[in-house]
């Protein structure tokens, strides 16, 4: 069992724009590129990587999310935290 990922992600309040990401995503554009211009955490300058965590750092849905993911594997669909909708991407 894994006990600390690395994931990138992009963070919006509105899921509708959490979508556009997504689909900007799936029609070839980077990651890197779609966070640094979408994204609405800190972490945008970084292409939404956010390092590495471990288990109870991250809110539940976030973390159970992270998890689920393979190595290089991204969510398919928006998800939603209190802090607002994460497309997130599983770098490590």
């Amino acid at each position: 069992m894994t006990d600390k990922v690395r994931c990138s992600h992009i963070l919006c309040q509105k899921q509708s724009r959490c979508l556009e990401a997504l689909e900007r995503i799936n029609k070839g554009e980077s990651f890197n590129k779609v966070a640094m211009e979408m994204s609405e955490c800190p972490s945008r300058k970084r292409g939404g990587d956010l390092g590495f965590f471990g288990r109870r750092q991250m809110v539940r849905e976030f973390e159970d999310a992270s998890f689920k993911l393979n190595i290089g594997e991204m969510t398919k669909e928006p998800v939603r935290t209190q802090f607002g909708y994460h497309i997130i991407l599983r770098t490590a």
